[in-house]
Parts: structure tokens; sequence; C-alpha cells
């Protein structure tokens, strides 16, 4: 992993923990179909597409998801965007890889515009070179986070890369777009999760993320 010039990072889960405004976005979503849930039942939600999740677990229409999904938003772009954190160790992980010269992108199932208002928010933008994420209209994870990761090495212009995240669709995109995967423990996805998806190495901490590139 040391001589990956790119390092990709998947957003929640892995650079920030979403749980709070995330299930609370679905909490409202939901109450507007008279569903009720628990938080902590809902934290398997964070990370897959919020299309995908919708209709999945709860088989609604084509019409009703989409309508689902304007409700999540009209809470998220208010208020769940910043009921959020970054993970302890992250800012100082990012900016010693930062300072040995490597090129770090974000490539993220959320959509863009929200996620670059959350990096700002919490001062981790200056890092990024690029930020890879969803249309609002979810079209580029339609077919899992391939194409997320293929528009983030483009722009980066080179492969020789290694994608960090901690759900099975963070390993899965790695491997259809052909690099390798770091799959970490301290986010939403187990390690039977992430070593069953094929994660080239995984970390249990932010501290054993970063001595991956020490030394």
């Amino acid at each position: 992993m040391k001589d990956k010039e790119i390092i990709l990072f998947d957003l929640d889960g892995t650079l920030t923990d979403p749980k709070e405004g995330i299930t609370k976005s679905y909490q409202y979503a939901l109450s507007a179909f008279g569903i009720e849930e628990n938080p902590d039942d809902m934290v398997r939600f964070i990370g897959p597409p919020l299309r995908e999740t919708i209709s999945r677990h709860y088989g609604f229409s084509p019409a009703d998801t989409e309508k689902a999904v304007a409700k999540f938003r009209e809470y998220f772009s208010e208020t769940g965007l910043l009921q959020n954190a970054v993970y302890p160790g992250v800012p100082e992980l990012l900016q010693a890889l930062y300072d040995s010269g490597r090129t770090l992108a974000v490539a993220t199932n959320k959509a863009a515009v929200y996620t670059r208002r959350i990096l700002e928010h919490f001062g981790l933008a200056r890092y990024f070179a690029f930020v890879s994420g969803d249309e609002m209209d979810g079209s580029l994870t339609k077919n899992g986070k391939r194409e997320i990761i293929r528009i983030a090495l483009e722009a980066v212009g080179s492969t020789n890369a290694v994608m960090i995240g901690d759900r099975k669709h963070d390993i899965i995109g790695a491997i259809e777009a052909g690099i390798d995967s770091v799959g970490v423990l301290y986010g939403y996805g187990s390690r039977e999760e992430l070593a069953d998806a094929g994660a080239t190495v995984i970390a249990e901490s932010v501290e054993a993320l970063s001595k991956i590139w020490k030394g």
C-alpha cells in the first residue's frame, strides 16, 4: 500500500460518523409513510445508496421511493447534514498523507453537493484534489460504486490507487475498478462483510490505518 500515489476515501463511516443525521433523516422520511423506526436499527443504512436502501428495505414503488428521497433530503439538507462528527485522528491522517505528496480524493455514494458542504464545514476540503459523489438523481450509483471510483481516478489521472471504506460497496467498487482496497472497522461494516467482499487489507482503527503508510 505504501507505493500508492492516489488514496480515495469514502465519506460516511470512514472520514466522518454521520449516524445521528442520517438516521434522523430516515426517520423523518419514513414517518411521512406512517413507518416508525428506531435509529439504532437504521445504522445498517449508512453507506449504501439512498434509493436502493429505501426501495429494497420497504418495498416502495419507484414513485414512493422518490417521495421518500425528497422527504429525507428535506431534513438532511437543513439539519441532518451537520449532525455529524469527524472521527478522531482523521485530520492528522489526512495531513500526514497530504504532506507526503500523495493525492487524496473522496469517492462516496452521497450526493457530491452535500459531500462538499460537509468537507468544508469540518475543514477537510483542503486535503482533497477531487470529490466524486453521486448526482441528485442517483444515476451514478445505480450499478454500485464503480462509476464513482472511475470518475475519481479519471480526474486525478492515475490508477495507482487504493480505495478506503467501511462497507462492502467500497470494496466491490474498488475491485470492479481494478484497484486495491482497505476496509475499516471503526465505521459501519463488519469484518465479515469486508472480508467476504474481498478487501485487500482490513484496518481496525484510524491508528491502524495510519500505520499502513508509516515507515
